[in-house]
């Protein structure tokens, strides 16, 4: 065991706390199948395929994923390709997945193996740390799932399975540190990309975070939260933060059944993104005045918000039928039929589906 896992640790996972036999035994008979997974106990998986899902899963739940992974690895099946794709083509078919940093280092990293590494990513946590957007997480994922080597695994669900396994009795976030602690303690080294996905899949359809069904669970004779009778008060988690408001505008200006669309700026929140043009995200509710351009705008009635990570955005939507004097406006006239292609982020559709709906 690592110097860097305490005592108390050290004793909680003592002798009853052998869980990978039992665990790894529950994977082999009910291993969800997944595009980008190879069998229990059969070798590897495509490393390209395992490293494409882990940045996609990232915050986003396995049934929203698995379309658009077959889309992306039909279109770009390797490393080469990938890097060889368009910006702003790879942003529009990351649209709806959220997150879009993701898919601006997912580039950025396949550039770097296509480049500096023959197309093949390298095996290790420590060279893997080195590419871009590779995480600690997505390292020991990688490592582990495609690579076969030993890493400690923590994502959302193995979190809660460690947590609920030891009761650990402090708060997120600032329990992170000991639980992967705790996780370090019970990881193997035979398996390891196995008992990752086992971890994961134990969390995702046994220990979920309400109603954990614990009597199908491998390790319930193993976890102190059941022995306690409180399962689903584990992970402890600190009161929630309210999340501040943000102000914006939706400008929605149409000609000749098309309307005005932009990129937005390469860094940021949905850097790269075709959008509609929008006034500055602020404090105060807008005002007609952040229009792009002088038109005959008309602020409608209804809103719509979107909950980023760190502030909810209520965007005010505003409305103009312009003429041809305004040909010379940054962006592109995209056809209004044909608006499903463009490939808008999330909070943009929402805005173009409330300017529909009023007609």
């Amino acid at each position: 065991m690592p110097d860097n896992v305490s005592r108390d640790i050290a004793k909680q996972v003592s002798g009853d706390k052998q869980v990978s036999a039992p665990l790894l035994a529950w994977y082999d008979a009910n291993a969800r199948v997944l595009p980008w997974r190879a069998a229990p106990g059969t070798p590897p998986p495509d490393p390209y395929r395992v490293w494409l899902s882990e940045v996609m899963l990232q915050q986003t739940q396995v049934a929203t994923v698995i379309p658009y992974f077959e889309k992306f690895t039909a279109r770009w099946p390797d490393f080469e390709r990938l890097a060889a794709a368009d910006d702003a083509e790879l942003m529009s078919a990351w649209a709806g997945l959220g997150y879009y940093a993701r898919a601006r280092n997912l580039l950025a990293a396949a550039r770097a193996v296509a480049s500096e590494h023959d197309g093949k990513l390298p095996s290790t946590e420590v060279e893997l740390r080195k590419l871009p957007g590779f995480g600690p997480y997505t390292a020991a994922a990688v490592a582990a799932i495609a690579f076969g080597q030993r890493a400690v695994v923590v994502d959302g669900n193995v979190e809660r399975v460690v947590a609920r396994l030891f009761a650990c009795p402090d708060p997120l976030p600032g329990a992170k540190p000991r639980i992967r602690d705790l996780a370090n303690s019970i990881t193997p080294a035979e398996r390891a990309g196995d008992f990752a996905q086992a971890m994961m899949d134990l969390g995702a359809t046994i220990c979920t975070p309400r109603s954990p069904r614990c009597l199908l669970c491998p390790l319930a004779d193993r976890c102190d939260a059941r022995a306690d009778g409180r399962p689903e008060a584990y992970p402890v988690k600190a009161p929630k933060r309210a999340r501040p408001v943000r102000y914006g505008t939706f400008f929605w200006a149409e000609r000749d059944g098309q309307v005005l669309l932009v990129r937005r700026p390469a860094k940021g929140l949905l850097g790269g993104m075709r959008a509609l043009p929008t006034g500055p995200w602020a404090d105060a509710p807008p005002v007609l005045a952040d229009a792009p351009f002088t038109a005959d705008w008309t602020l409608r009635n209804d809103t719509v918000t979107h909950g980023f990570t760190h502030f909810e955005l209520v965007g005010a939507l505003a409305t103009a039928t312009i003429g041809r004097h305004i040909a010379s406006a940054d962006g592109e006239w995209w056809p209004i039929a044909e608006l499903d292609s463009a490939g808008l982020p999330t909070l943009f559709a929402k805005a173009v589906a409330a300017i529909r709906r009023m007609g």
